[in-house]
């Protein structure tokens, strides 16, 4: 079993910076990947990145490549997400999940969230 939490969300202005924690508890999460989703209001919880089990591979969606960071310190049990450039349309609901593979579609576990808002 595995607790997620998320923590750092915000309030930020549109070209800001933003860092978001996802804590483990329960056991490590070294065997996992780690990715990021975030759904904004009305809409559909949608992916935004993940990084493999040592951290060695990394992929974003198209909509924040360039701008967002996906790292973990695995001796913390620890996942980052660091966003940069922000934009209006990145405000969200940010969810931390465990992936059993790279490529899979299915999410273990999730984190409750953290809301992260990109005003003008």
């Amino acid at each position: 079993q595995v607790q997620l939490i998320e923590s750092g969300g915000g309030l930020v202005q549109t070209g800001g910076s933003l860092s978001l924690s996802c804590a483990a508890s329960g056991r490590t999460l070294s065997g996992f990947v780690m990715a990021w989703f975030r759904q904004a209001p009305g809409k559909e919880r949608v992916f935004v990145g993940k990084i493999s089990q040592k951290g060695y591979t990394t992929y974003y969606a198209d909509s924040v490549k360039g701008r967002f960071t996906i790292s973990r310190d695995n001796s913390k049990n620890r996942v980052y997400l660091q966003m940069n450039s922000l934009k209006a349309e990145d405000t969200a609901i940010y969810y931390c999940a465990a992936l059993r593979e790279f490529d899979t579609e299915t999410v273990d576990y999730w984190g409750q969230g953290t809301q992260v808002t990109v005003s003008s």
